[in-house]
């Protein structure tokens, strides 16, 4: 019924390194993945210019000056 006392020094530190080893996983970070309560805003002040520049031969402009009402 009564234990001897050659077995407690060696039970006394694995019941420490058990109870270290708990409090050590009970302090452990948890990270929480929720949805924000009001919605994202992306504001995107963005100016776009765009030029167009447009080449033509020689004879599609004289074409084009000779006769006006093609555009």
């Amino acid at each position: 019924m009564f234990r001897s006392a050659a077995s407690m020094p060696t039970a006394l530190p694995a019941a420490l390194a058990v109870l270290a080893a708990l409090a050590v996983a009970g302090c452990q970070p948890t990270v929480k993945v929720e949805a924000p309560d009001k919605p994202i805003v992306i504001n995107l002040n963005v100016k776009i210019e765009q030029e167009v520049r447009v080449k033509v031969e020689k004879d599609v402009e004289d074409l084009l000056e000779d006769r006006k009402d093609l555009f």
